[in-house]
């Protein structure tokens, strides 16, 4: 296995939706062991600490988005702060909402752009995200992601998208949970897409798979976002938003261990981890134990886990 130097970002963004909670995500990383158990697979780890958002101005109380301004700032700074990270080794993002991703997926593609290589994305997550800022009927930011990087129109006064991702550079995988516009855009993008019947009736190792291929054959980089409702409820509670039917632990696993075994992935969000709704830190811990498979542990040599 290829040793290389993971370093982790604290991205505490709360500002992507009402539900609190979030901003606590980085640091309960931290407590389930994140750094030893990266540590214990032989990469090097440097902790950068938690991210503050650039200066933003006060919200306009008439703006139908959630602390629009606030997110603006924390994409300001995470574009920055993840084209630096690319140059000396593979970010992990902990987040914090999902809107952390306007900026860690941006700034990856800048650093790829200067490289010359096309910038790929999975999105493991049971939302689409693919929202803009006059479709989204919350008004919460966290469903905005993929719209915002793609190039989608809207997005006033965020940073100017310098290098957008193709639509066919992108794959979805676990949805379970699209509104009508949503649904209307996909249907018209070329994002590769799969939904959870889709996973029931074929397996989760087929679309994956050929997705990974179109990355290889393109010596692209991979940027992953693991969204923890990405994972059934049932295991991974920790989240404001739930949907059932999510993937199961093996299934989630079996990603993150093709992953590895690719080499293709170059970085990494884990985000929506909201501790407050947490049961004793379980979702914590599976959201580390899928990260250390993605670097390279594997399952059958670890001890079973108590949580009593």
């Amino acid at each position: 296995m290829k040793r290389k130097t993971c370093i982790l970002i604290g991205a505490p963004v709360d500002s992507g939706k009402r539900r609190t909670g979030c901003l606590m995500g980085p640091d309960s990383y931290r407590t389930a062991g994140l750094a030893q158990a990266l540590g214990d697979l032989g990469h090097r780890v440097e902790d950068i600490g938690n991210l503050t958002p650039a200066s933003f101005a006060a919200d306009q109380t008439d703006d139908h988005l959630f602390a629009r301004n606030q997110t603006i700032g924390w994409t300001t700074r995470i574009i920055s702060v993840a084209e630096d990270s690319m140059t000396r080794g593979l970010p992990i993002f902990l987040g914090g909402d999902h809107s952390l991703s306007l900026g860690s997926v941006a700034g990856v593609a800048n650093h790829a752009a200067t490289q010359n290589r096309p910038q790929f994305v999975l999105w493991l997550d049971a939302h689409s995200d693919f929202h803009t800022p006059a479709t989204t009927g919350s008004g919460n930011l966290h469903g905005t992601p993929l719209g915002y990087v793609t190039g989608r129109a809207g997005f006033t006064g965020f940073p100017k998208i310098a290098n957008a991702i193709p639509e066919r550079n992108i794959c979805i995988i676990g949805l379970r949970s699209v509104d009508g516009p949503e649904r209307a855009a996909l249907e018209a993008s070329d994002i590769h897409r799969h939904d959870m019947r889709e996973i029931d009736e074929t397996g989760i190792a087929r679309p994956l798979a050929t997705f990974l291929d179109l990355v290889a054959q393109a010596n692209g980089l991979l940027h992953v976002s693991l969204d923890v409702d990405f994972l059934d409820p049932a295991v991974a509670p920790a989240v404001g938003t739930t949907v059932p039917g999510g993937a199961t632990i093996r299934e989630a696993h079996l990603v993150m261990e093709m992953l590895h075994d690719s080499g293709l992935m170059s970085s990494l969000d884990l985000v929506e981890l909201n501790p407050f709704l947490d049961d004793r830190g379980r979702t914590a811990q599976v959201m580390v134990d899928l990260a250390a498979s993605a670097m390279g542990r594997v399952v059958f040599d670890r001890p079973t886990r108590a949580f009593a």
